[in-house]
């Protein structure tokens, strides 16, 4: 199989639009991850920041700092999984939309 290199640099081009495209969509996806029951929340964007976090006023208790410290962590851990996720499902989005055949090139797909 020959490669073009003009085609080439215009899928370059084009997966770099593409790609800026991503970013911008990806800072407009916001995730809640909870844990407790919601009692601790954490959102974050698709760009992996925290953008607030929100514990129920009742288990704020000096003595309990610990599991409020857990509360958060895994807030915080459930959000991460949730954007990944989302991340992943874009990126599966714009990878398809390339083409066959220039992802097959790049996977090894033959030589020219």
């Amino acid at each position: 199989m020959k490669i073009n290199p003009m085609d080439m640099l215009k899928n370059a081009k084009k997966l770099q639009e593409q790609m800026g495209d991503f970013q911008k969509k990806m800072e407009g996806v916001v995730v809640t991850g909870s844990s407790g029951g919601g009692m601790a929340e954490v959102d974050m964007n698709g760009r992996m920041d925290v953008v607030a976090i929100r514990i129920t006023p009742e288990i704020v208790n000096p003595q309990e700092i610990d599991m409020l410290q857990d509360l958060i962590l895994f807030a915080f851990s459930d959000a991460l999984e949730k954007v990944r996720g989302a991340v992943s499902a874009q990126m599966g989005q714009l990878v398809s939309g390339i083409g066959g055949d220039v992802a097959g090139q790049w996977a090894g797909g033959g030589a020219p």
